[in-house]
Parts: structure tokens; sequence; C-alpha cells
């Protein structure tokens, strides 16, 4: 560097300078570094992601934040209300405070019981058995059907008054109950589906078992480590940034769970709202009673909640997540 430029300093003692030598010059130096960093492709190659990411994502968020503000059916335009909406919603509403409630139970029911199961059957399945790949996928199964309708009315059926549940309780003698009409119980019939599709943070559970490394338990072996202890000691705090992961991944799903709950409820909520989550809730303000502006506030509220459990969960993870460095 020292030397390019004693080099230009010499030419210029050598050959007077004109300032439009020097603005030619400077513009063959921008010319070359955008040259190098690869002038305007990145972004025509960008182009399609930036289109959806302010198309699809932004646009619609300031939308909906805006339409929070007004009184909006889909049919008329759009009238400025101010906080109505909010105001409305957290003193003036039952069923909102019905929905909090319900989805709260949800959330806060399945998502320890969902992730309990992944990693314990993520466990049983992290050994070199023949056929053991045959055995994954079979438990993979419910999570790639998803929040499928099908799934749900299949569902709804098990757990009817003349559905396979009853009759499975009554080989041991125990009278049976329409399981979904009952508002003490029709909650729990959707955890129950919600942690029977725990694939997926299986999957993710027996990826962080493969790379834990063998030679800690090893040695955990050979100093006649009980398994119970080397779970708690070892597998545990090792895999404690994949616990992370999936805790953050399924509250943020089970806070927007829809499917389940309109196909089982015939998009009631019902019995007594028992089953009327958020999401359900918002669906119905927004789309049934043509109430766009209230919905709109109710997805906001929804995103602050789902933003501070996250912002909780990253906080706290600080105390309890162990990384290797």
């Amino acid at each position: 560097m020292t030397t390019a430029k004693s080099d230009e300093a010499v030419e210029e003692q050598a050959a007077p300078v004109t300032p439009s030598d020097r603005r030619e010059r400077d513009r063959m130096r921008r010319r070359l570094a955008r040259r190098r960093g690869g002038g305007w492709w990145p972004y025509a190659f960008l182009a399609p992601w930036f289109v959806g990411l302010f198309g699809l994502t932004v646009y619609p968020m300031l939308a909906s934040l805006y339409l929070s503000f007004t009184d909006f059916d889909l049919l008329t335009p759009a009238r400025w209300v101010g906080v109505d909406n909010y105001d409305k919603m957290f003193t003036e509403d039952p069923v909102f405070w019905d929905s909090v409630h319900a989805t709260l139970l949800y959330v806060v029911v399945s998502v320890p019981l969902k992730l309990a199961l992944a990693l314990g059957v993520a466990m049983l399945l992290n050994r070199d058995l023949r056929g053991i790949g045959l055995y994954r996928a079979a438990f993979y199964l419910p999570s790639l059907l998803g929040g499928a309708v099908a799934v749900a009315i299949v569902w709804r059926q098990v757990f009817g008054g003349d559905g396979l549940f009853n009759d499975f309780l009554a080989w041991f003698g125990i009278e049976g109950q329409d399981w979904i009409s009952s508002p003490d119980t029709a909650i729990y019939t959707l955890i129950l589906l919600a942690v029977w599709q725990f694939g997926t943070p299986m999957v993710i559970f027996l990826a962080g078992l493969k790379q834990l490394p063998k030679d800690v338990y090893e040695a955990a072996a050979i100093d006649g480590v009980t398994p119970v202890t080397r779970f708690f000691r070892i597998t545990l705090p090792l895999l404690t940034p994949i616990v992370f992961f999936n805790v953050v991944l399924q509250i943020i799903d089970a806070f927007k769970t829809f499917t389940p709950a309109f196909v089982i409820s015939n998009g009631s909520g019902g019995p007594l709202n028992s089953t009327m989550l958020y999401s359900l809730y918002l669906y119905k303000k927004g789309f049934t009673d043509l109430q766009m502006g209230y919905a709109s506030a109710l997805a906001w509220v929804l995103f602050l909640v789902i933003a501070g459990f996250t912002a909780v969960n990253f906080i706290a993870g600080r105390y309890w997540v162990h990384y290797d460095d």
C-alpha cells in the first residue's frame, strides 16, 4: 500500500494531473470495485426473495397493523377507530379470554409432553439395529400427516360417544363418554393429538444424539455410572441446544394451531368455548363475523405474545443451555 501511494506521488510530480484526470481515475476505481463485488448480479438473483419479503410479508403485516386500528368488514371502506379494537378485546370480550385460557392450557400441557415423548422415543431409536430405519419412519409418519383435515376427522370419530376409545375402555369395564362434547375433556383430545404428532422434534433429537461424543459415555461406563445418572448428567446437558431449539419451535407452532380445533369442534370452538383456540377465534372474527379490523388486532396481540415467549426463552436459555464454548 505504501509503495502504491509513493508511485502515485512520483507520477503526479512527473506530470501534473488535472481534475478531470482525477475524476476519471476515481471512476475507473469505482467501476473496478463494482466488478470485484459482483455488480448488480447478486441483487438480480435476490430479487425474487425481496419481492416475496416485501410483497408477501412486510406489506401484509403493515396493512394488518393499520387495519387493527379500524372498523373494517371487507365490504365497506375501513373506518379509523383508534384503539377501540384493543380496548374491546381486553375489557368487553369474554370469548377472547376463553380463547386465551384454552390456548395457554394447550401450549403449557402439550409442548412438554410432546418434547418428553419425542426425546424418549429418539433415545430408543438411537441404536444400530436391523430395520431401525423402518421404525424411525413409522414414528415420524404422524408428523408427515401434520394438521391434515382427514386426521382431525378420524380423531373426532375415535373420541366420539361410539368411538374406538370408548370400545377400548369397555374391555376394562370402564364406562366411556363423548370426550369431544364434554367441556372438561374436549381440550385434552386436542392435546393428545398434538402429542401424538411428535415426529418432527423426535427427528431433531435423534440428529442431536448422533452428534454426542462417545468417549464421554465410554468413560462413564468404566466408572460405573447408572443409565439414569448418565442421562441427567451427560446426555441432557449436552443436548440442551437441541432442546432449546425444539422448545422455541414447538411453542410457536402450538400458539398457531388451528386445523384440529376447527375440524374437531365443527368450527364452533365448543363445547362452551373449551376448544376455542386463539387462531380459531381469530379466524371466526375475520371470516365468519367479517370483523377484519378486530381480527387484525387479535393477530397483532398473538404476534406480540409469541415474540414475548420467544424472547423469554432466549433470555432464560443463557442459564441452562450449554454450548461447546
